[in-house]
């Protein structure tokens, strides 16, 4: 409970001074305004939603307090959000931006996420994929038309996806925080590091002159008059179109089935290729090593948000990421890997005895 003088009181207080006095400099505080704290997922970010006697309402986000680079993060959001939303992205709109205190206002999209809509609509495939079909034709907007003219200085920590990447923040990530802190297990079985590598070779040599939102799933994408908007933009960088398809798809927040996941695939490609030339069979070869690595991503990011951040809500989704990962890697294709293999089979042996009653 927070008592009047708590650090996080005086945390938010200090936060809807700065949020107030931006609405001032920018000339959108006229009237009763109001400011209402949101809850912001895995992010360490401060939301307000802001309401306005004139005028539509607004959030207001913040960087973290703690985190070094936060406003540099900040930054990248506001360059991002106003080059996506120029060229036409689905995307809110930047209404006020204060680089000294990171902090920006955006247009308030509402409250609906596509995960809310897809919740609702359990049991109705046909319903459900027509919801997907919109998200594909938003993402294929920002992949293609936002890719056109991005700047790779618009990014914080990186403009590209590739092997350093992959290796530190995807592979490495499920091996340090799934493997070891969460499971107890040691570095993996000897052979597993040259596997990562060789999965991440495959992966970085897939075309990558393409926009990267690097975390499109459902819970980053809201709803606004039957349309598909796409928010949480900020560590968007060049990189392969399959990638964020795999985010889409083997969202375990979602839990698609596969068929339907193969339902929107097609659609993907076929999309695609009335806006370029593309070889599906092709596609699917280098989606195979994306999907690898996205898979590694979530479960590594879901054991570290649930275990060292203290988030419990994200530990009902490892079994299902990790369940997944094993069922790809007993494809044909996953028999090139056997130590990952073998190590995935008995992480979800151990995390399915750790999670039965």
């Amino acid at each position: 409970m927070r008592t009047p003088s708590s650090p996080e009181t005086l945390q938010e207080s200090r936060d809807q001074e700065l949020v107030l006095a931006l609405l001032r400099r920018e000339g959108l505080a006229s009237g009763t305004v109001g400011l209402v704290p949101l809850g912001g997922d895995g992010s360490d970010r401060r939301f307000f939603r802001v309401t306005r006697d004139h005028g539509p309402g607004l959030v207001a986000v913040l960087p973290s307090p703690t985190l070094p680079r936060a406003r540099a993060e900040a930054r990248s959001a506001f360059l991002i959000g106003r080059h996506l939303h120029a060229r036409g992205v689905p995307v809110p709109a930047i209404l006020g931006y204060s680089e000294d205190e990171g902090l920006i206002l955006f247009e308030d999209l509402g409250t609906v996420l596509l995960h809310e809509v897809i919740k609702r609509l359990a049991g109705r495939p046909g319903e459900i994929l027509g919801w997907y079909r919109k998200a594909v034709d938003a993402l294929i907007r920002l992949q293609l038309d936002g890719g056109h003219g991005f700047d790779p200085d618009f990014c914080w920590d990186g403009g590209r996806y590739d092997v350093p990447l992959m290796l530190e923040r995807e592979s490495g990530y499920f091996l340090h925080a799934f493997c070891r802190d969460l499971l107890g297990l040691g570095e993996g079985p000897p052979g597993l590091a040259a596997e990562f590598q060789a999965i991440a070779a495959r992966a970085a040599a897939e075309p990558a002159n393409t926009l990267l939102h690097r975390d499109f799933q459902c819970r980053n994408l809201m709803v606004r008059g039957g349309e598909v908007v796409i928010i949480d933009f900020q560590g968007a960088r060049l990189g392969p179109l399959g990638y964020d398809l795999a985010s889409l798809l083997l969202d375990p927040y979602a839990g698609l089935f596969p068929e339907l996941q193969e339902e929107i695939l097609r659609y993907y490609i076929e999309a695609l290729g009335r806006r370029l030339p593309i070889d599906g069979s092709r596609f699917r070869e280098g989606y195979f090593f994306l999907r690898l690595q996205r898979n590694l991503q979530i479960i590594g990011a879901y054991a570290f948000l649930s275990g060292q951040k203290g988030k419990p809500f994200f530990r009902q989704f490892l079994l299902p990421a990790l369940a997944t990962l094993d069922s790809h890697l007993r494809q044909p294709a996953g028999a090139a890997f056997p130590c990952l293999r073998a190590l995935a089979a008995d992480c979800l042996a151990r995390l399915t005895q750790q999670e039965t009653p």
